[in-house]
């Protein structure tokens, strides 16, 4: 699903490495925690994932293409397997849930039918379907956090990535959105996470890949976010 041989990254020819001699593969179906102080390449190594960014050294499949070789306008194909979840939501605020969510599946061309199939069944899998005709503006920000995320997976996508998904949300509320996303997984999509949340690192026991000032130091199944340290 994601192989890294060898990546580097730096912004600048003078700067430093924001990431050094990156090396792991994510098989289909994983369910992977970035974890690592901030700086550390989380976002960045995200970034590269999506194709936003090309590593200045080495190799990244997703999907088994390469990405530093991919055509500008295969980018688009690829971020359509990729559901993206946002620590800040990037929500339409005076929409309703149900036309966040539609948003996702228009910009694809899906028609009216395929939009009232699925739109129902992704609010019924994050617990929002009374919440339908709500605009967002008006949603705690629990709720708003499921409607990104019922947003990333309406187009089925085979991978989600979600960047501090908990990072504005009370213990409950991550709760919350850390079992969807394990459901999520447990459906057969691969999820990766970047947390800086160690009680729910250490809870969850998945996969843990640690960064540290761009460095991979620990690649654990089964991990805890303290064993990273």
């Amino acid at each position: 699903m994601v192989e890294a041989k060898g990546i580097y990254h730096r912004y600048d020819k003078k700067g430093c490495d924001v990431l050094h001699n990156i090396n792991f593969v994510i098989n289909r179906g994983e369910f992977v925690f970035i974890v690592g102080p901030s700086g550390a390449g989380k976002s960045t190594l995200f970034k590269m994932i999506i194709r936003e960014i090309v590593p200045t050294k080495g190799i990244l499949r997703v999907f088994g293409h390469d990405l530093a070789a991919m055509r500008r306008g295969r980018i688009p194909y690829l971020r359509r397997n990729i559901g993206m979840v946002f620590q800040d939501f990037r929500l339409l605020e005076e929409h309703t849930t149900f036309d966040n969510i539609a948003f996702a599946l228009r910009v694809i061309g899906a028609t009216g039918r395929e939009i009232r199939r699925r739109v129902p069944y992704v609010l019924e899998l994050v617990g929002l379907t009374d919440k339908a005709t709500a605009r967002v503006c008006d949603l705690s920000g629990g709720e708003q956090q499921r409607i990104g995320l019922a947003r990333a997976i309406v187009n089925r996508p085979a991978m989600i990535i979600a960047d501090e998904p908990t990072g504005n949300l009370d213990p409950d509320n991550s709760y919350e959105i850390m079992n969807i996303l394990r459901t999520i997984n447990m459906r057969g999509t691969t999820v990766l996470v970047a947390t800086h949340n160690r009680e729910i690192v250490d809870r969850l026991k998945k996969r843990v890949i640690h960064l540290d000032r761009g460095r991979l130091t620990v690649d654990e199944a089964k991990g805890v976010y303290s064993s990273a340290l």
